[in-house]
């Protein structure tokens, strides 16, 4: 038996065979990816039909003489109105609604006032963190209420509480017409020093304090611009050669927010007898200023909570002294000048 080639004989059909059956799985394939574009195709046209029918407003046409809009008539003004009714109605309930949370421009904008200092409020604030206990000092041991993960922790008691006494003195010395300076030269504090300087009618400093400009002040600051004013804080004119040769003025009330760098200033105060509140914390000496504050200076929302409570405290006095002015009582001494023979009081 002889077999010649047996493979070639059939080669033809096996061949015929495979270009059918991948020439129908070609056109299977095809037909289906048609299929699905047309079926997306259908879907996008009438979701566009269904958003034209639902959110369309008719635009009016502009009129070429007059170049203004034409206006609408009643049906297209209350289909319009429907619609958008329906379309608030529909999405008014979506999203997410916002708790109260914490914002860094609220201590800034509307501090609190001194009848609303809080507990929570003081400690929300972190104005009871310390510093290392390796770093404290031993004079501060009575403000502490304990020790945590090494830290020392204030008691917000006692920072309640010599807070509210800070509060009474500046709203006193504001009310008998003081001058309150407030000094916070860390970086982040001149907005909250500006804003209390604002609130209570004083003065601000952010910068770095010039070393005399108490104890030395005709020769620091030299002459500097100063105006007589009555009690209603409205300029008196015609008294600058009666105030030229007066020496710079002083303050009355100095708010230290971080003594550590102002200590040189706090010493000037105390040769001056001019009262300080400062903000002490753990590392700080309490004696450098004559009304303490223990709390966290290094905590900027501590330090914008504390100036905003005191400003509001000085914007108390300015606002009882204006309020006793309009009733005809002075709350302060009033200086008496004399100029061409004749008396004036500011």
């Amino acid at each position: 038996m002889i077999i010649r080639q047996p493979l070639p004989r059939r080669a033809g059909k096996i061949t015929s065979v495979l270009a059918r059956s991948w020439t129908r799985s070609l056109a299977t394939e095809v037909d289906r990816i048609e299929a699905s574009l047309n079926n997306q195709l259908k879907e996008t046209h009438s979701i566009e039909a269904q958003v034209q029918s639902t959110t369309s407003v008719t635009i009016p046409r502009i009129n070429h003489k007059t170049h203004a809009a034409n206006q609408f008539d009643l049906v297209s003004i209350a289909r319009n109105h429907r619609v958008q009714k329906k379309i608030k109605f529909t999405t008014g309930q979506l999203g997410t609604e916002i708790a109260p949370h914490y914002e860094p421009v609220a201590l800034l904008k509307s501090p609190p006032s001194p009848s609303e200092i809080s507990l929570e409020l003081l400690l929300a604030s972190q104005t009871h963190l310390g510093h290392n206990t390796s770093l404290w000092n031993p004079m501060n041991s009575r403000y502490i209420f304990g020790i945590r993960q090494g830290i020392h922790i204030i008691s917000l008691d006692v920072t309640a509480s010599h807070l509210r006494r800070a509060c009474r003195i500046v709203s006193a010395i504001a009310e008998r017409g003081g001058l309150i300076l407030f000094v916070g030269t860390r970086t982040g504090q001149d907005r909250c020093v500006v804003r209390a300087a604002e609130l209570a009618g004083g003065c601000h400093l952010f910068e770095r304090w010039t070393p005399g400009s108490i104890t030395n002040g005709h020769q620091i600051l030299g002459r500097c611009r100063q105006k007589v004013v009555d009690e209603f804080d409205r300029e008196i004119k015609g008294l600058h050669k009666e105030i030229e040769d007066r020496p710079s003025l002083k303050p009355d009330l100095v708010v230290c927010l971080n003594p550590l760098e102002n200590w040189v200033m706090l010493h000037e105060c105390g040769m001056n007898s001019i009262p300080t509140i400062g903000i002490i914390d753990t590392d700080a000496n309490p004696t450098w200023v004559t009304y303490p504050i223990p709390a966290n200076d290094d905590s900027l929302r501590s330090v914008q909570l504390i100036a905003g409570v005191l400003g509001r405290a000085g914007q108390e006095g300015q606002l009882s002294r204006k309020q006793k002015a309009f009733e005809g009582i002075v709350t302060y001494k009033p200086v008496e000048f004399k100029k061409e023979g004749h008396g004036a009081t500011a």
